[in-house]
């Protein structure tokens, strides 16, 4: 019995070793970004050279960077609205359709983020020359939103398959229909996760490049924005500046679903009674639950 808990001591202690070793190696260079954008020189060297906010600075009034962040915004804002609007009615069909084909769907909606950007690039890029709009914003909406809805559709049928199926019959034996079900009982349920699904969604497209790269037409995104000004030594500090408030909006926007998405678990698991008997219908048509 000793030596099987020192195994495990020593195994755990590896397993610990191993994990912080992957974290700094997934996240030291990222840190470094940030650290180098408050360094007073264009170089990202050590040993550092001061603290300076000049490069921050330099991202007002750049007429290029605001028509691609104007770009990213608009482009982001739609895809992710696109995708959320899919993922929910996959997720939900996949879900309550009973149907094999909602069940394809579903499988065939989450693939894209199984194949290589690149050919998700060069495939949409074929695509859209044959359909005749060739490279431009709506060509950019239609990859994002193909690469945007694996999420949607995962966040979606994970809040779907949380609130207790009893709740959806209940509504079903009161004489519901499905469309009345979904609009007035799962959709308001799933609140929080649907915001959840768009704000992921939309810093997927937000921060997509590949696709980006082969369906950009005279409006370049922000990421291929960044990715032209790499070829210039001297802009590598304002990049870099730009990087680091990318990377705390980001962290932020994701910290604020991620909140979102528990917070809806948490409260249909507070909400959702043991027994549960039919509902009754008010005046106003809405729908009411009586524990038992």
């Amino acid at each position: 019995m000793n030596a099987a808990r020192v195994d495990a001591k020593q195994g755990g202690g590896w397993l610990g070793a191993y994990v912080l070793a992957y974290l700094i190696f997934l996240y030291l260079p990222i840190l470094l970004i940030p650290l180098f954008s408050f360094n007073d020189s264009i170089q990202a060297a050590f040993p550092l050279q001061g603290f300076t906010l000049e490069w921050y600075g330099t991202l007002y009034g750049n007429s290029a960077l605001s028509g691609a962040l104007a770009t990213s915004l608009v482009i982001g804002a739609i895809a992710a609205t696109g995708a959320t609007l899919c993922g929910v009615t996959v997720s939900y069909m996949d879900l309550y359709g009973r149907s094999p084909l909602a069940v394809a769907i579903s499988a065939i909606a989450r693939l894209p983020i199984l194949i290589p950007g690149v050919i998700v690039g060069i495939s949409l890029l074929i695509l859209v020359n044959l359909a005749g709009f060739g490279p431009s914003r709506i060509a950019i909406v239609l990859g994002h939103v193909l690469v945007a809805l694996p999420t949607t559709v995962v966040v979606m049928r994970s809040r779907f398959a949380a609130i207790p199926k009893t709740i959806r019959e209940a509504a079903l034996d009161l004489g519901a229909s499905d469309w009345t079900t979904f609009r007035r009982v799962m959709l308001p349920l799933s609140l929080p996760a649907i915001i959840s699904a768009f704000m992921l969604a939309f810093l997927t497209s937000f921060d997509e490049f590949i696709v980006a790269f082969f369906l950009a037409g005279t409006e370049p995104t922000l990421p291929l924005y960044i990715w032209s000004q790499l070829r210039f030594p001297k802009s590598l500090p304002t990049v870099m500046a730009l990087g680091t408030s990318i990377l705390a909006v980001s962290f932020l926007i994701a910290a604020l679903a991620e909140m979102l998405r528990h917070r809806g678990l948490a409260a249909t698991r507070r909400s959702a009674p043991a027994n549960l008997s039919k509902p009754e219908e008010t005046e106003g048509g809405e729908l009411q639950w009586h524990s038992t």
